[in-house]
C-alpha cells in the first residue's frame, strides 16, 4: 500500500522526517492495508498537492471498483467532492440537502450549488 501513495522511497523514513502530506499519505496507506469494507475520511486531502490529491483519488476509486471498498469523505473541496456517487450536505448536523454528482457539470458547478445551499439555510 505504501507504494500505492507514492512513498516507496520513504519506507525507512521516521514520522517526524517526513512533511505533513507524507504523513496523510502514510495514514491513508495505514488505513487502507487490511482492506477495510468501510473507510470514514475527514479531509483526506487536506495536506497533498493536486498531483496527490489526484493520486489518492485514483486509488479510492480503483479500491471501490476492484475490492467495494466504501468511503465516506468529508471534504470541503468540490474537485475531491465530485469523485463520490452522491454529495450529501450538512449543516449544524443535519442535512440540507443529499443529491448524485451525476447531477453536476464539475466541481465549479458544485461549489457553486454548495454555496448556494448553505446561504439558503442560515
Amino acid at each position: 500500500m505504501i507504494e500505492k501513495v507514492g512513498l516507496s522511497h520513504r519506507r525507512h523514513a521516521m514520522p517526524d522526517t517526513l512533511s505533513g502530506g507524507e504523513q496523510q499519505r502514510v495514514a491513508i496507506a495505514r488505513a487502507l492495508v487490511s482492506g477495510p469494507a468501510l473507510v470514514l475520511a475527514d479531509e483526506p486531502t487536506g495536506n497533498l498537492d493536486s498531483e496527490n490529491t489526484r493520486l489518492m483519488g485514483d486509488l479510492f476509486r480503483d479500491l471501490h471498483r476492484a475490492q467495494g471498498c466504501a468511503f465516506v469523505l468529508v471534504t470541503h473541496a468540490p474537485d475531491v467532492a465530485m469523485w463520490a456517487d452522491r454529495v450529501v450536505v450538512l449543516k449544524d448536523g443535519s442535512i440540507v440537502d443529499d443529491r448524485s454528482t451525476a447531477e453536476f457539470a464539475g466541481p465549479a458547478e458544485l461549489s457553486s450549488f454548495y454555496e448556494r445551499t448553505l446561504n439558503d439555510v442560515l
